[in-house]
């Protein structure tokens, strides 16, 4: 099913309906949001594995646990400046066009991601360490609330009516292959110089290898053209001139419920990708390349079932698609954490895939049906705000509360209620809306 999918994409110029063109928009949302995720993941998981010690160090001397809290808690900070970057990005991005944005946001994520890998540690300036790591983690924040909203429209608005859920996908499954590059990086450098030099300057590495990613990606992303809906619009003259005050009058309520529909899945996402590495190591005491091992390998399940979830949201519809993922999520949310707690590291790669099976059905889909839910001249700005504040809703402080939970209950299964109760809010929120497939995107979206 996915294979022949996949396939269309390395044909000739044009098989299955696939032309060159949307390959070379395919290609562009793919590396961008792969990079942007990866600047993303790295930062999330040398959260979990160094930055206590080396940027919050008297808390570690005084409450370890307080140090890794805050530690956390500089991810969610940055998820605090998402919608920010979602009004400022969305709103030029339906004025100016969305090829612009797709450059500029990748540009400033991965200049910050850069900069945090030269930063110096509070062992060497004190309280400015931790102050400098945090401002470029607010600028991390800002430009990915503007990423994502750009590269969706652009596969989204490129693709065949028929293909849309799956065009979608390549945005969605760039967040996954990041993680591989994030997680993969950090177990070959740990492996590679050992626990001691990845503490004291191995850590680095992966930030300052941002750099060339970057330029790879902005060269592939200046070489698309700009969205034809967006194209359209301009040849009509039907571009809004205030397209955030358009949005707030006329959709606050799909705002919200794009919100809450993402909710749950950043929110397991995030204690996927920061808290479960994290938690396997420092608690549970599992061999540190094991557990990179398997995170690495819980990130190609994932790649591989957001893939599924973009086929499948053209052939079962968005909204079915991310109902049983949604459904799977409840129901594994809690068990999987049983398994994690076994030790045993076949059955934590069995829990992530587990997890990754819900996330990945309840992620593919999620450009398409976004998309289609938001006329044309506010389209940019409803998509990265919906998606911006799902994301301070759910993914900005799940580590940090799962930390909180492990050290107020020593329950980790009491992490899977909590995950629990976010996907049926997340399942309700989608099952309000009539499945907007197929809607005439030139036209203007559909809103119920």
């Amino acid at each position: 099913m996915v294979s022949s999918e996949v396939g269309a994409l390395r044909g000739g110029a044009s098989v299955q309906g696939v032309s060159a063109d949307e390959k070379k928009v395919l290609a562009a949302t793919l590396v961008g949001t792969t990079i942007e995720w990866y600047d993303f993941f790295v930062y999330a998981q040398a959260a979990g594995l160094v930055f206590g010690p080396l940027f919050f160090g008297p808390m570690v001397q005084n409450n370890p646990l307080l140090a890794q809290i805050v530690s956390f808690a500089t991810i969610g900070l940055s998820f605090l400046f998402r919608p920010l970057g979602a009004i400022f990005c969305g709103h030029m991005g339906d004025r100016i066009g969305r090829r612009a944005l797709f450059v500029l946001t990748l540009v400033l994520m991965g200049v910050a991601t850069a900069v945090i890998g030269l930063l110096p540690t509070y062992a060497q300036i004190g309280p400015w360490a931790p102050a400098l790591l945090i401002l470029m983690r607010i600028l991390q924040g800002f430009s990915a609330g503007g990423e994502w909203g750009g590269a969706a429209l652009m596969a989204v608005e490129h693709a065949p009516v028929g293909k849309r859920s799956f065009f979608g996908s390549f945005p969605q499954i760039g967040t996954p292959i990041g993680m591989v590059l994030a997680t993969g990086a950090l177990w070959i450098l740990t492996n590679w110089l050992g626990k001691p030099a990845m503490t004291e300057w191995g850590w680095r590495v992966p930030f300052l290898f941002s750099i060339v990613l970057i330029v790879i990606g902005a060269i592939i992303r200046r070489s698309v053209e700009e969205s034809p809906v967006f194209a359209e619009m301009v040849r009509r003259q039907k571009e809004s001139a205030a397209p955030l005050r358009d949005l707030l009058r006329g959709h606050s309520r799909e705002i919200l419920r794009t919100a809450l529909i993402f909710m749950a899945n950043n929110a397991a996402g995030y204690i996927f990708i920061a808290f479960m590495i994290s938690y396997a190591l420092n608690t549970l005491k599992m061999p540190v390349d094991q557990v990179l091992l398997v995170s690495t390998l819980g990130a190609v399940t994932w790649f591989i079932f957001t893939l599924t979830g973009g086929v499948l949201g053209d052939r079962w519809g968005r909204v079915r698609t991310f109902q049983v993922g949604y459904a799977i999520m409840v129901l594994w949310a809690v068990p999987m954490w049983f398994l994690i707690d076994s030790k045993n590291i076949l059955l934590f790669f069995v829990a992530a895939a587990g997890l990754t099976l819900g996330l990945g059905l309840s992620y593919g889909p999620q450009a398409a049906l976004y998309a289609e839910l938001y006329p044309a001249n506010v389209r940019y700005s409803g998509v990265s705000v919906g998606y911006a504040l799902g994301a301070v809703f759910g993914g900005a402080f799940a580590p940090m509360i799962a930390q909180w939970i492990i050290g107020v209950y020593g329950s980790s299964w009491a992490i899977g209620v909590y995950i629990m109760i976010l996907s049926i809010i997340s399942l309700a929120a989608v099952s309000t809306i009539k499945d907007p497939k197929g809607v005439d995107l030139n036209a203007g979206g559909i809103v119920h």
